[in-house]
């Protein structure tokens, strides 16, 4: 399996293979720590939640439908 680096503030997602920049599927793992309070009737809802640790295991392009072909290029305007 091949890790996906997230994009960052200057980086965006592009699909190597059709040149697709902005319909992914994404396939990620996380650990989270919630807070949940049940009211009354026992009905959950989560009031807080941290995310302890996140991975991306796959992202798929919508439009050609190729899986883990992705790279992370600048965004337009962004400083290299």
């Amino acid at each position: 399996m091949t890790t996906v680096p997230l994009p960052t503030d200057g980086t965006r997602w592009r699909c190597t293979l059709c040149g697709n920049l902005t319909r992914f599927d994404v396939t990620r793992s996380s650990k989270v720590v919630e807070y949940v309070h049940l009211d009354l009737a026992g009905e959950p809802s989560v009031e807080e939640r941290e995310v302890v640790s996140e991975t991306i295991e796959s992202v798929r392009c919508r439009w050609c439908n190729a899986v883990d072909q992705i790279e992370l290029v600048d965004k337009p305007g962004a400083a290299s």
